[in-house]
């Protein structure tokens, strides 16, 4: 049996609700299970993946563990958003994690070539 390509895409913010928490622990859960996954920030989800985030003002868990913990789990490809990053002035060099910048078209060729979306 071939596994399917998964394609995660994170389109939220990392606080406020409960989604950018659940989306990556459902890319550690893919990851635990040895699915193909890849991921990518899209969005307000850029927000994700900006280094050193302090949320104890909001009383809420960082998540930038769990996002450290992609690599543990075998999720090696983490795309995101090039224009997103510049529309939000975020410097490649701000991101907790190693994602690869993605224009538009780039990001379509990543959507076509995955067998299942989900998004978030």
């Amino acid at each position: 049996m071939t596994s399917k390509r998964i394609l995660l895409i994170c389109r939220k913010a990392p606080y406020g609700n409960s989604l950018a928490r659940e989306t990556a622990e459902i890319a550690l859960a893919a990851g635990a299970f040895d699915q193909e996954l890849a991921i990518a920030f899209i969005g307000d989800g850029v927000w994700q993946l900006l280094d050193q985030q302090d949320s104890g003002d909001i009383q809420q868990k960082n998540h930038q563990k769990l996002l450290a913990a992609f690599e543990l789990y075998g999720i090696n490809e983490s795309y995101v958003d090039s224009e997103a990053l510049t529309e939000r002035e975020i410097d490649n060099s701000k991101l907790s994690i190693s994602a690869k910048p993605v224009n538009q078209d780039q990001l379509t060729e990543l959507f076509e070539q995955a067998d299942i979306l989900l998004t978030v």
